[in-house]
């Protein structure tokens, strides 16, 4: 198939309307992809929105810049691996060897977003242990800015022509004129699905954390609600990463999923103080210094 930058329709959303931007949105040196612009404008939204909310789950601005500065680059080699290390027969030799340095070149593309995801919890627990805050605050503040990110950066596929799912003709069909037989073909915009889904469970989060009773319970919805769309919307897409004949995503999704949802149930069963949640625990340290600052001030 080559799609490349011919046009793509919807004609059960939009009758003969047709999309003909192209991907590289300047060409200067090798180009500027959408891809690239619409990912940096996903995570440009996605941290003012977390820095935003820092302060009611017990953080600063500045715990939110610094976990993403740190989580960004592991993020994308941790995205890399992963992709790597489930398409390894694609950077093979004739002679049975990996080229290791086919393994580096990203910018051809091959990004795996729960590997980024591992990667960047990962590097968020690790953080947080360094500068002493909790993990599952930090967590929740940023799950949002999660999924803010990924339904602004799937747009990356529409404009690249890539990650979309089997042929179909139902309503939501897109439509991709293929360069080589001159004809068009359709298929499920999966990455549509999945912005929207991711859209979704924004909103839903938002209105959940209004009534957090506990910290992680923000971060356990995230993993719950991305997996069960990420299990179901991966059975309909062309380019999933097999182990085996099982989609690597979809079985990771699913099972993410369904122990999230588990946690879920467990605590909600559970006696839960507010006192306990981070945000209380930063207030009630910053009133007793206040409040021995004084006594000390008094005494002088």
């Amino acid at each position: 198939m080559s799609f490349s930058d011919a046009p793509i329709s919807f004609p059960g959303l939009f009758g003969d309307w047709q999309f003909t931007v192209p991907s590289k949105a300047l060409n200067i040196g090798n180009g500027i992809y959408w891809y690239g612009v619409l990912i940096a404008a996903g995570l440009l939204i996605a941290l003012w929105f977390c820095m935003k909310r820092a302060p009611r789950y017990g953080l600063t601005e500045d715990d939110v810049i610094d976990t993403v500065l740190w989580a960004i680059p592991f993020a994308i080699v941790g995205a890399r691996v992963y992709y790597v290390l489930f398409y390894l027969d694609q950077f093979r030799l004739a002679d049975g060897s990996i080229d290791w340095a086919e393994t580096y070149r990203i910018w051809d593309g091959g990004l795996a977003i729960y590997g980024g995801v591992i990667a960047g919890f990962l590097t968020a627990y690790l953080f947080s242990r360094r500068r002493k805050i909790s993990f599952w605050a930090l967590a929740d503040c940023c799950v949002q800015g999660l999924f803010i990110g990924q339904a602004i950066g799937r747009w990356g596929n529409f404009m690249n022509r890539e990650a979309f799912g089997a042929a179909t003709n139902s309503f939501f069909r897109m439509g991709l004129y293929n360069t080589v037989t001159g004809s068009w073909e359709y298929y499920h915009p999966t990455f549509l699905y999945e912005s929207v889904w991711n859209a979704v469970g924004f909103v839903l989060l938002h209105f959940l954390s209004k009534r957090r009773q506990y910290d992680g319970q923000i971060a356990l919805g995230y993993v719950a609600w991305y997996g069960l769309g990420r299990c179901l919307i991966e059975g309909l897409r062309m380019d999933s990463l097999y182990w085996g004949s099982v989609r690597v995503s979809q079985l990771l999704a699913g099972v993410s999923c369904a122990a999230a949802v588990s946690v879920l149930i467990w605590q909600r069963f559970r006696p839960h103080d507010k006192a306990d949640l981070f945000v209380n625990q930063v207030a009630a340290q910053t009133a007793e210094n206040a409040a021995q600052t004084q006594e000390n001030e008094t005494k002088e």
